[in-house]
């Protein structure tokens, strides 16, 4: 686990993947989000990596929080070509890392596990509660997350989890695989975004030593601190975070609304307070990673 041994000094991670693929002219307001590009435009989203990288990020996140077997199938792509495509996540950020690794700089790859929510494609992955079972979601979870784990990434990013239930289902599964792990909820204010109270939801981390950094990601930032603060306190871990913009994503209009800033100034109290990775979500740029790089060098 030698990416769980990497906290000497606070790491910066990439922003928002999709974000960065829209600003190069991808349109991805289809159900696959960005994991249509894993198909159409490969090349695409290792430039994106790239980009992030070369903005000071150390921690790239793969382009498979949307993909899922069951989405693919909705596409007519079967079971082998899925799994092909599940790798290629893994494979384009290891690409874009071996393109810079003269440098000299350690780089590491999250292959993203997003939530059941982000399949359906419908805005559940920031509700939760989907009627499911613990039992239901580790089924449905299990293929791809070890397929992902195969492809050799340095950590699994369990992230985006709204509901406590799914996160009990991902903890489950990561057991054994050697390979380690981070969980990030999606929050609103001081709950998951099902309502849970975030010390219910982080104890879920405790006792598994596969998971080797906790935190919240695709939230406000404001709401950043506290659950820095709780998530030290009650599993010890280090903690990671990775907020949007500070914008809004409204469903029903499937727009951003709001300001655009990213507050650079809230990362040292959340590094003071416990937080060792930090970077950005939803609407992140490379030149917000930056900025961010710097302010924490």
């Amino acid at each position: 686990m030698e990416f769980a041994n990497a906290y000497a000094s606070v790491m910066v991670s990439g922003g928002g993947l999709a974000t960065e693929l829209e600003a190069r002219g991808h349109d991805l307001t289809d159900a696959l989000w960005s994991a249509r590009l894993l198909m159409d435009a490969p090349e695409e989203i290792r430039a994106a990596h790239a980009a992030f990288f070369q903005a000071g990020a150390v921690v790239a996140t793969t382009a498979t929080y949307q993909a899922s077997y069951d989405g693919f199938a909705e596409r007519g792509i079967g079971r082998t070509q899925t799994t092909e495509l599940l790798r290629r996540g893994v494979e384009l950020a290891q690409a874009a890392r071996s393109g810079l690794s003269g440098d000299g700089r350690r780089r590491w790859v999250a292959a993203s596990v997003g939530p059941y929510g982000a399949a359906l494609a419908d805005g559940s992955e920031y509700r939760g509660r989907y009627g499911l079972s613990v039992a239901d979601l580790r089924t449905w979870h299990r293929p791809r997350l070890e397929v992902l784990a195969e492809a050799g990434p340095d950590v699994l990013a369990l992230e985006t989890i709204p509901d406590v239930d799914e996160a009990e289902a991902l903890t489950d599964l990561v057991r054994g695989h050697g390979v380690p792990a981070w969980l990030t909820y999606s929050i609103a204010g001081d709950r998951t975004c099902a309502g849970q109270p975030l010390a219910e939801a982080f104890a879920v981390a405790t006792g598994v030593p596969e998971i080797v950094a906790v935190g919240v990601n695709c939230c406000a930032p404001g709401d950043v601190l506290p659950a820095v603060i709780a998530a030290r306190q009650i599993t010890g871990k280090p903690v990671i975070v990775y907020p949007n913009s500070g914008e809004h994503w409204d469903p029903a209009r499937r727009a951003w609304t709001g300001d655009a800033r990213f507050p650079i100034e809230l990362a040292g109290q959340w590094t003071t307070a416990g937080a060792r990775i930090v970077g950005g979500c939803c609407r992140v740029r490379p030149t917000d990673i930056a900025e961010l790089a710097t302010a924490l060098a």
